[in-house]
């Protein structure tokens, strides 16, 4: 059984994330393991540098983590199996470098549908379930 599993959030659209949540909790409450939700933060742009307050990625960050330790709260575990994290870069391999890192046995995360777009390009989940070291559970919304 999965006792260590991450959750990427997109704190844009968090009701996305509801489904892959509510699937990781099941399996956590089963197995009496721990949960970790991550939220990937993009890099600023250096061309946008000049435009943005000083102290603009730390207030992103600040944010990030008061939304996300929220939405732990949220959840209703107790504090010392939910936890969560903010990363800044790419989405797919932050999230792998933190899977890496828990170690986690699971990766949980929402999917939308396919289309032509994310056939040719990939998505951050498809590249998650290829590159991933530990299994992967792609729910859909």
């Amino acid at each position: 059984m999965f006792k260590h599993i991450l959750v990427p959030v997109d704190l844009a659209d968090p009701e996305f994330a509801k489904s892959a949540i509510d699937a990781a909790l099941a399996m956590v409450r089963v197995s009496q393991g721990s949960l970790r939700l991550i939220n990937v933060l993009p890099m600023t742009p250096v061309m946008l540098a000049e435009y943005v307050p000083p102290d603009f990625d730390v207030q992103q960050r600040k944010s990030a983590e008061d939304n996300l330790a929220a939405m732990a709260r949220n959840c209703g575990m107790e504090g010392g199996r939910i936890s969560s994290v903010v990363r800044q870069g790419g989405i797919y391999h932050e999230v792998i470098e933190e899977a890496k890192a828990m170690p986690a046995d699971l990766i949980v995360m929402s999917s939308h549908r396919p289309d032509m777009r994310s056939y040719f390009l990939g998505s951050n989940a498809g590249h998650v379930v290829r590159y991933a070291n530990c299994s992967v559970l792609v729910v859909r919304a």
